[in-house]
């Protein structure tokens, strides 16, 4: 069975998440932050980073949810969650799942904290960020039309965080995206 190294506040989330909307049967192990479980040897024979989220299945160790939303879509093709090697499609998702991390997560950070933006650091200004989720739905309520994929939950994922930590209000459009995610059943992300 899977292993969801998992806190509440942490970006684990995002990897619950994902194997919640693939319906893959997993444990989820609890670390304690406070107590710096995640700085253990044990812990970083799995995650060498000492990061949350990590992922066990048998003897392969995933880290990094990027890593994980797509090791959880291709061990669970059944779920539908990602367009397969080879499909039209695939390049764009994988760009887009990369992008979440590489450049709009990033992005929003510097904004949520009101740093300023300093291109060196190789990722656009937030309102860019924002330009290219706004493109990439297009006039779908997915960023695939009516397709949910494992992209909505890397790229949705940020602007939840963002909602959570009281950044300005969403884009009209961006808004509407993300109370969609929030109303499918499977989101965990959903403040109870």
């Amino acid at each position: 069975m899977l292993k969801l190294y998992f806190h509440p506040q942490s970006r684990g989330q995002i990897a619950r998440w994902m194997l919640d909307e693939a319906g893959a049967e997993y444990e989820l192990v609890h670390v304690d932050l406070q107590q710096g479980e995640h700085k253990r040897s044990e812990f970083l024979a799995i995650n060498p980073a000492g990061k949350l989220p990590a992922l066990v299945d048998g003897d392969v160790r995933v880290y990094e949810n990027p890593a994980i939303c797509l090791y959880v879509a291709e061990k669970h093709p059944e779920a539908r969650l990602a367009p397969p090697p080879g499909a039209p499609g695939r390049g764009r998702f994988l760009s887009l799942m990369v992008y979440s991390t590489a450049q709009l997560e990033p992005s929003m950070g510097e904004a949520l904290l009101k740093l300023p933006h300093h291109p060196a650091r190789g990722w656009t200004p937030f309102d860019a960020a924002q330009d290219v989720v706004e493109r990439e739905l297009g006039d779908g309520p997915y960023l695939f039309g009516d397709w949910f994929t494992a992209a909505d939950v890397m790229i949705g994922s940020m602007f939840i965080w963002k909602r959570w930590f009281g950044g300005p209000p969403d884009r009209p459009r961006i808004a509407a995206y993300v109370d969609r995610l929030l109303q499918r059943p499977r989101c965990s992300m959903r403040r109870e």
